[in-house]
């Protein structure tokens, strides 16, 4: 869940769909995780766990709330998804894309 939805977000498609709990169909209001959304330095050049383990990614994200650099859901690794699934840490910004786009795991959207 989730996996294509980041990568949806990293080729610059279409907006994600509201997500099917709402009932009416409607986007839900503001995620309360932009508020995450502040400079962060990133301790890293590049995903580390993919480094250690000779890996490659296809797109970085960058983890809002402590800068931790790990790859994307279109990834091998999907090492941010990871990433929030163990800290709880639900935004991230995508590196190196076109446009600035930061992705809410918790919400499952855009932010």
């Amino acid at each position: 869940m989730g996996h294509g939805h980041l990568a949806a977000v990293a080729r610059s498609e279409a907006p994600m769909p509201a997500r099917k709990d709402q009932g009416d169909g409607a986007r839900p209001g503001p995620c309360q995780h932009a508020a995450a959304i502040h400079p962060v330095t990133p301790p890293a050049g590049g995903c580390q766990p993919c480094l250690d383990r000779g890996g490659t990614w296809a797109r970085l994200c960058l983890c809002q709330s402590c800068g931790w650099v790990a790859c994307s859901d279109d990834s091998p690794g999907q090492h941010a998804k990871a990433h929030y699934e163990e800290t709880d840490h639900p935004v991230v910004i995508l590196l190196q894309h076109p446009h600035p786009a930061a992705w809410c795991y918790a919400h499952q959207r855009t932010v």
